[in-house]
């Protein structure tokens, strides 16, 4: 059973002020936009502008705010308050940082470490027992599948583990950790809003109502602004959410360290039809997306069915998803942020299937964008760039094939929340007033996409970000 909710102020996007936003570039047309209680009253020229707001767009663009369609909002305030190692070069720098962590701390509380991976060199409870004599210390894996415990860690969890290594176990380490209150997720929503970013869906698999608790008081403080769409795992399949968010697929994982059975994969994902869900399947690599597409055979697809992040694609299996009827939720950036890793490190034989989004659409298949923030780059004008150029952070090409139209790429990140690969919203009379005025036409900023072209963000007419 589902813990009470924590107790709330108010609810929030509450509708903002009388807006008009003159001569904005909407659709292509230089419009003015007319803003009344949360949605987009009027778009035409010479709008009347006695008695409210007037924002001059000066010919820039006004689009629809972005939507990303799968991040981890308490993982990022997490991120926020953590020692990311992620830019370490080497084993001797990772070394170096997370033993300057620990002299610097000012309590005996846990040191929270992200970002580690192989190249850092091999982990264990007995390396971060030398490098933090005697304190806690958690290390998660870049992938957010994995910790790595100290020994003084384990103790304090009760936790039994000869090297450390703690597998798919969040939901029970959660409830051990014992930190001193729920992340502020008011900076992450913040820099949300700077990227234009007006909706999230977190694809965290929650396993009890707690995270939705969670997520359901930061909109009511205030705190979130941003509409959310949430997940949780097939535990959650048949509960409710708290006021203030919204109810999306079911997430399903298909753990490359513990792959279920085809049977389980079934099963979970036949709960979740049941429960009158769509299913958001997390797979990455080719193994876990032949199983899920084995398990969505044997029980059938229901609308809205969408494969995650599909970091792995065999051209084989496109038909058979296209069959299905299926979207996938991907995450370009990371073939910027960890592209040159994929070309020493994947499979020479996965190499051109990495991350796909062309081939995909030319096949039927429907895609959306995202980030997958904290565990990629949470940036998604960095994901719509990579989509348009296929480049690594060295300028290494990778699979050019798979490049986005520049406004294919933006429209990756304006369908809907529930909908996510559904033709883009527009900014038209009547839609809620969740809008980005860029600061440039849109197809300056397409030539050159980054956040630093985005000037004000509103939400239910809201303005969350710049000055208008």
């Amino acid at each position: 059973m589902r813990r009470a909710a924590l107790p709330v102020t108010r609810t929030v996007p509450v509708p903002g002020p009388v807006t008009t936003i003159v001569g904005a570039e909407v659709g292509g047309a230089i419009v003015d936009v007319r803003v009344e209680h949360g949605r987009v009253a009027l778009v035409g020229p010479d709008l009347p502008r006695a008695g409210t707001r007037v924002v001059d767009a000066r010919g820039a663009a006004l689009v629809v705010g972005l939507h990303d369609h799968h991040l981890h909002l308490l993982a990022m305030a997490a991120a926020d308050r953590s020692v990311d190692v992620a830019d370490t070069a080497d084993p001797e720098a990772f070394d170096a940082t997370v033993r300057a962590a620990s002299r610097a701390a000012t309590s005996d509380g846990w040191l929270r470490v992200v970002g580690y991976d192989e190249h850092h060199g091999p982990l264990d409870r007995h390396r971060l027992d030398h490098l933090a004599p005697g304190r806690r210390v958690r290390v998660q894996h870049r992938s957010g599948a994995a910790w790595v415990v100290s020994s003084t860690g384990l103790e304090a969890l009760d936790l039994a583990s000869a090297d450390g290594w703690v597998h798919r176990a969040d939901a029970d380490l959660g409830r051990r950790w014992a930190d001193a209150g729920p992340p502020d997720l008011a900076p992450v929503a913040r820099r949300l809003a700077a990227y234009g970013v007006t909706g999230v869906t977190d694809a965290t698999p929650f396993a009890d109502g707690g995270g939705f608790d969670v997520l359901a008081a930061a909109r009511a403080r205030g705190d979130l602004p941003q509409r959310v769409l949430v997940t949780g795992g097939p535990a959650l399949a048949g509960q409710p959410v708290p006021p203030g968010l919204e109810l999306g697929p079911v997430k399903v994982l298909v753990a490359d360290d513990a792959l279920p059975s085809p049977d389980d994969l079934a099963s979970a994902i036949a709960t979740a039809h049941r429960a009158g869900r769509a299913v958001a399947v997390h797979c990455v690599t080719r193994v876990g997306l032949v199983l899920a597409l084995a398990a969505w055979e044997a029980v059938g697809p229901a609308a809205g069915d969408r494969i995650e992040h599909g970091a792995v694609v065999p051209v084989e299996l496109l038909a058979p998803i296209a069959a299905l009827g299926l979207q996938v939720v991907t995450q370009p950036a990371f073939v910027w942020a960890r592209g040159d890793r994929y070309a020493a490190e994947v499979e020479p034989d996965d190499q051109p299937h990495l991350y796909r989004c062309g081939s995909l659409l030319r096949a039927g298949i429907g895609v959306a964008g995202s980030t997958d923030a904290p565990f990629g780059p949470e940036d998604p004008w960095a994901a719509v760039r990579t989509a348009i150029d296929r480049r690594a952070s060295s300028g290494l090409l990778i699979g050019p094939d798979e490049a986005l139209a520049p406004q294919r790429a933006l429209e990756a990140f304006q369908g809907p929340l529930l909908d996510p690969a559904a033709p883009p919203r527009a900014v038209v009379a009547g839609v809620p007033a969740d809008l980005c005025l860029l600061g440039a036409p849109l197809a300056e900023v397409l030539a050159s996409p980054s956040a630093a072209l985005v000037r004000a963000t509103w939400i239910a007419g809201e303005l969350v970000h710049g000055s208008g």
